[in-house]
This record gives structure tokens, sequence and C-alpha cells, in this order.
């Protein structure tokens, strides 16, 4: 893969323990873990990706789902040239917040970053409680993709991706976070703040 590189941001947003993590593990490093701690912050990762004969690098955020980083939240998905929105299948609640992302998304960013709606943890449909019907008809209506995922077994996980890249610009994201350091580095960085000030942590587990 030659090094000219078209670079997207993409943020992963949702609930805490809907599987973000666990989906963008699966989709830089192919591994999944059942054994995860929550995310602190935003976790970052990239990823080198052919689309259509052209390469991609992608800056993937991971963003922390409790309550309490909500605010930190805008500052992880501006510039983004698209938002993965999670909700977990089991969970009806999941997808109530899923939808107050989405309003969220739509009201500050408008129709700049493309949005998809990831319906996770799709080896666990015998206690699945949101519909596809249910999913399907939100996300006709607020003209998002709609894709069920399960990071557990890998499905639709790169298929997310690729469909999403081909929607994008085929030009730079415009954004300010630029992690040189770790340009071609396929680990995880966590991301926390400590009194407004920006910190960075390499750690080897996985954080959902």
């Amino acid at each position: 893969m030659n090094e000219n590189l078209i670079n997207h941001k993409i943020v992963f947003l949702g609930e805490s323990a809907v599987g973000k993590s666990s989906l963008v593990i699966r989709f830089v490093q192919d591994k999944f873990s059942l054994s995860q701690e929550p995310t602190v912050g935003a976790a970052f990762l990239t990823k080198k990706l052919k689309v259509d004969d052209l390469n991609y690098k992608l800056q993937i955020w991971d963003t922390a789902g409790q309550e309490r980083y909500h605010s930190l939240a805008p500052m992880y998905y501006r510039g983004a040239a698209a938002a993965f929105v999670v909700y977990d299948i089991t969970s009806m609640d999941s997808f109530e917040r899923a939808k107050k992302w989405i309003e969220e998304l739509k009201k500050i960013c408008g129709e700049e970053i493309k949005i998809a709606l990831l319906a996770n943890k799709m080896d666990l449909d015998e206690n699945q409680r949101v519909s596809k019907d249910i999913a399907l008809e939100f996300a006709t209506e607020k003209n998002l993709q709609l894709f069920e995922t399960s990071a557990k077994t890998g499905l639709n996980v790169r298929k997310v991706f690729e469909e999403t890249i081909k929607i994008l610009p085929k030009t730079n994201t415009n954004f300010r976070e630029n992690y040189e350091d770790y340009s071609d580095s396929e680990e995880e960085i966590n991301i926390r703040f400590d009194n407004d000030k920006k910190k960075r942590k390499q750690q080897n587990s996985n954080c959902c």
C-alpha cells in the first residue's frame, strides 16, 4: 500500500457496554475479548484500508459511554467525517440513548458528518429486545445507514467501514487532532482529561 493516503476521522458513540471498543478492536486488530474495562475519556487507534483502489488511513476515536463523560464528547466528534452510533440489541435503553446521540450529532454537525447506526451483539439474537423493524424504521426516517454487527463473530464489522468510506469525500477530513507519533500504530492509546489538560497513555489492554 503506497503512502498516498486519504485521512479520515471516525468516532464511535453510544451507551456504556454496548460494545464500541469491541467493534473497534475487532476491526483494527481482529481480536475479541470478553474481559474489558470501560473506556475513560476516549481511546484512539489508526487503521489503513484500501477501498475501490484508494488508500485510506482512519483515525478512530472510541468514546466513553458513561454519562459523566458526555460533556467531553463534542471535542471528539467535531471534525469527524463519520460517526458510528452503537446500541446493544438486547437493551431498549441503549437504543433510546442512541437516538439522542444522533439528534445531538445532527444538531451540532449538520449534514457534514455521515452517521451509521450499528445494531451490535447480533450473536445474542435470542435475547433481542430491539427488533430490526423498529431500528430500520428509525434509520429510514433519519436517513441513516443501519448495520447489524457482532464484535464477537466479526459480523459486518469490516463492511461498516468499507461501505461508509465509499460515501465519504475523496479528500482528507479537516480535523486538528493528529497523533503523528502513533500515525502507523494500530495499538490503543487512551486519552484522558485532567484539569483540562490532555494526557496520553498507551496501554496493551482492551477497553469497551
